[in-house]
């Protein structure tokens, strides 16, 4: 059995799958996959042609996700 870390029952975090990358649970999707084909202009219908295991909800899922990691505050350091 693995360490895994599951956020909203749909995106999990594994080291065994896809090292460690969030993806959608149960699948070896990653979650930036997702966001990509979105930031391409492809609708979430045309995601779930490509991708019949995932749902609406995981798609959305995959926003949330990335929505709560901008909510962080960064800091951007000078390196040499």
């Amino acid at each position: 059995m693995t360490d895994s870390t599951t956020l909203d029952e749909r995106i999990v975090i594994d080291p065994d799958i896809c090292n460690g990358r969030p993806t959608v649970r149960g699948t070896r999707i990653a979650v930036q996959t997702i966001l990509e084909f979105l930031g391409a202009g492809d609708t979430p219908e045309q995601i779930l042609q490509q991708y019949p295991e995932l749902t609406a909800e995981d798609i959305r899922a995959c926003l949330t996700f990335a929505s709560r990691l901008m909510d962080h505050r960064y800091v951007l350091q000078e390196t040499a």
